[in-house]
């Protein structure tokens, strides 16, 4: 079966036009709730280090790498551990992953992370620590020209203090290539989910395999239509996750996606912006009327994704 590649906006976060940029923001998460984000300001050397980081940890031996099991969404996660979409017929995603949380902030969040002996990967920390960073930065730049694409103040998200100690996690991703056959379900590199945050700043070495569903605003309608989302070059791919589907009233949609196997090794790093635990979601103002009322009550950021995560891991 053909599958159509999605033709999806390129948002430029340089640009000095901030109004215009912020109502192709918009424009995008309405028809799409993805985009792609250019001229972002993490160096192309950054990334290729990052990278090759990656390749280097997820070629140790399986007994290396489980020696720093997930704990506190952080560590080494083994191929087929988990599924995104517990209702599909898989035995699990064809994946193997590793969680870095915040490299900074209060308490002890950093200290939460794990890290690979620096005997094994001498530069693994300073790499992930410098790309987290910078990714971080980008980050907050895109959630104030958000701001503005709902109407709002662009320092809205700083003043309701979700971008206080935010929390940011990278996922570094490996997709295996030829993993066999099987005639009795369907295997999924990931199958198919909408993130959780506010957004997912998304990099992939090249190879395809990342799908989005054509119909973003009828998630769980029948057949689903895919479409790939290549990546482009010194682009991040964007989308919107749930809590801010849930900020917004629905006017941004976190969209379905998934990642089929090709056959390819594939490897991806995924940056979740999520707000600080102790941010308070509630309707935005200006997604709300007496004609379209608030959908969700208030929710505690902490006590929505403890209630995710538990659904999806436990």
């Amino acid at each position: 079966m053909t599958v159509s590649t999605a033709k999806l906006p390129v948002i430029d976060l340089s640009s000095p036009d901030r109004l215009s940029t912020a109502n192709s923001i918009r424009q995008a998460c309405v028809d799409y709730g993805f985009f792609y984000l250019a001229n972002h300001g993490v160096e192309e050397e950054l990334i290729e280090m990052a990278f090759e980081e990656s390749r280097k940890f997820f070629s140790l031996p399986l007994d290396e790498k489980m020696k720093l099991p997930r704990k506190e969404h952080r560590g080494y996660s083994p191929l087929y551990a988990e599924n995104l979409d517990p209702d599909s017929s898989s035995k699990g995603d064809s994946k193997e992953a590793f969680y870095v949380g915040p490299v900074r902030g209060s308490g002890n969040k950093a200290e939460l992370n794990q890290w690979p002996s620096p005997e094994v990967l001498p530069s693994w920390r300073s790499t992930m620590e410098s790309y987290h960073g910078k990714v971080m930065s980008a980050a907050r730049r895109l959630i104030s020209l958000i701001a503005l694409a709902l109407k709002l103040d662009e320092d809205y998200f700083v003043k309701v203090g979700a971008l206080d100690d935010p929390e940011g996690f990278l996922r570094l991703l490996h997709y295996p290539g030829e993993l066999g056959s099987s005639d009795e379900e369907p295997i999924y590199g990931a199958s198919a989910h909408s993130d959780y945050g506010m957004t997912t700043l998304l990099l992939t070495d090249g190879v395809a395999g990342l799908q989005a569903c054509q119909v973003c605003r009828e998630k769980w309608r029948q057949p689903r239509v895919w479409e790939d989302v290549p990546q482009i070059h010194g682009c991040f791919i964007v989308n919107i996750g749930d809590m801010m589907e849930r900020w917004t009233n629905c006017l941004f949609r976190s969209t379905l996606h998934r990642v089929m196997p090709t056959g390819q090794e594939r490897y991806s790093m995924a940056f979740f912006m999520d707000p600080n635990p102790d941010c308070i979601v509630e309707c935005l103002e200006s997604c709300c009327s007496e004609s379209c009322p608030p959908r969700f009550p208030a929710i505690r950021s902490g006590d929505y994704f403890t209630e995710r995560f538990r659904l999806t891991y436990d």
